[in-house]
């Protein structure tokens, strides 16, 4: 993983009470569909974190929609105009979270995977995964599946095993999936085995050309070895954070080198081998959307592609627009973005809500992950020379959990906006950041925040229904209706 980025910022309160207007044309690709009135008398439920954390994912309040009533910014929001589908929301069970989770106590162990994968009330429903195919920085140790010793090769792949993650994270896996069966898992490779690299290292190589047969082969058997276990791998990054070779492990590989890997090697692999794993290009920064732009305009390529994924450490969220414009037929999904030990809970929210949730369904992206799900106090584990300020989601420590900002970041969304829900037309309102969904229950669900210095009043208006909403200052809310 590459330096992460420290945020400050601000935060406070939240409330609501109900309000009429309507929209302007949206973007392409939208679905125009009819609209789904409110009934009449709809109740809007408000879900809120104060950014002092003093209020953290509380449900506020309810209030009746209503017509007929005026004031305040107009954020008009309309379900006739849909435009991706989710996927969902989520982080990345790197191999050092799943140890921390595997060592907990049985019981609290179950406790903790239901409130994170449930669909209870108490539960925040996280409905997408990241893995590492092999190890990340944040193993304990850096390993592939098929390690030998300096001088020796295996083109055939025929020592290819996954038995590392059969220690903690396969079982982890497994559990989840007893608790929510339909949840997605996107793998990511940090490093090809040592052997095939032009260095003969995990850290900083690139994958020799020669051995682009093999290594397709090797990512064939891990998504064949992981269905062996019960564990369906939806999509699959040939290289995380591609242009970033200083992590350990990690591998330089050039867009045009991942192109021609794809196309010549990957791609009609996994046709070969019946594999309908998608395939999704870049998964690095938005200050290159250059790179997956570069992949998908070679047809031969972008035939076996599903998509590009997408990091936040440097450039800027629009960028994904930039992708989805020059190739509209293909997705977009947001992949990780960190919360370091130097970060405050007010700054992180504030700038994480408004990019990493907000800003990337607002440009196209059908999820958005936060980086580790669990580390432990001391920030670990980590391989030599991996991350070591990554702050998960959850701090671990035994059977202790406690929650942090990440932890919500992603809770407003996830708890709310189920898989297989759609970005519908919300308005812009300035210093209210927002964006809006229906769900397949036919729910209409909107994360704002006001991310300015003073309190915000503004309408809500949904088919001819109106709610009038004042927001204190740096906070985000989830309403729900």
């Amino acid at each position: 993983m590459q330096q992460k980025r420290t945020l400050a910022g601000i935060g406070l309160l939240a409330f609501i009470s109900v309000y009429a207007q309507f929209s302007k044309p949206g973007n392409s690709g939208e679905t125009v569909k009819p609209g789904l009135p409110p009934a009449p008398d709809a109740v809007l439920t408000v879900w809120i974190t104060r950014a002092d954390s003093s209020v953290l994912l509380k449900k506020s309040n309810t209030i009746n929609f209503s017509s007929g009533r005026t004031g305040g910014m107009v954020i008009t929001v309309d379900s006739a105009r849909a435009f991706q589908e989710i996927d969902g929301f989520g982080y990345t069970l790197t191999g050092g979270s799943a140890m921390l989770i595997n060592r907990m106590d049985d019981a609290k162990k179950e406790t903790l995977l239901k409130e994170l994968f449930g669909s209870g009330e108490n539960s925040i429903g996280i409905s997408y995964l990241r893995v590492s195919v092999g190890a990340s920085d944040l193993d304990s140790a850096v390993f592939s599946y098929n390690d030998l010793l300096p001088g020796q090769t295996d083109i055939a792949q025929e020592k290819f095993s996954i038995a590392p993650d059969k220690i903690n994270l396969i079982p982890v896996l497994k559990q989840i999936l007893t608790i929510n069966p339909a949840i997605k898992i996107l793998a990511s490779p940090w490093s090809p085995p040592a052997w095939m690299n032009d260095n003969g290292a995990t850290k900083g190589g690139s994958l020799k050309p020669e051995y682009y047969a093999s290594y397709a082969n090797y990512l064939v058997k891990y998504i064949q070895a992981m269905k062996a276990e019960g564990i369906a791998i939806d999509a699959l990054t040939p290289q995380n954070e591609p242009l970033h070779p200083g992590n350990n492990p990690s591998l330089l590989m050039l867009a045009e080198q991942q192109r021609d890997f794809i196309k010549d090697q990957l791609g009609p692999a996994f046709k070969a081998a019946g594999i309908q794993t998608k395939i999704v290009v870049y998964d690095h920064n938005l200050d290159r959307p250059d790179y997956p732009i570069t992949i998908l305009n070679d047809p031969e390529a972008k035939k076996y592609i599903d998509g590009s994924a997408f990091h936040l450490y440097a450039g800027n969220v629009s960028a994904l627009n930039q992708v989805h414009t020059a190739h509209p037929d293909r997705n977009l999904y947001f992949t990780e973005q960190w919360t370091g030990s130097t970060g405050s809970f007010n700054g992180d929210l504030k700038w994480h809500i408004k990019n990493v949730i907000i800003g990337t369904i607002k440009n196209w992206s059908r999820i958005a992950l936060e980086w580790n799900l669990a580390s432990d106090p001391g920030y670990n584990p980590h391989t030599p020379g991996g991350c070591t300020q990554c702050k998960g989601a959850l701090t671990l420590d035994g059977n202790g959990v406690n929650r942090n900002v990440a932890y919500y970041i992603i809770a407003h969304a996830s708890k709310f906006v189920p898989a297989g829900s759609r970005r519908i037309y919300s308005s812009d309102a300035a210093g209210l950041s927002n964006v809006a969904f229906l769900t397949p229950a036919g729910k209409k669900v909107m994360i704002v925040l006001n991310e300015q210095n003073g309190e915000q009043v503004f309408r809500i208006s949904y088919s001819g229904k109106n709610a009038v909403c004042m927001l204190p200052a740096n906070t985000v809310a989830t309403l729900v209706w």
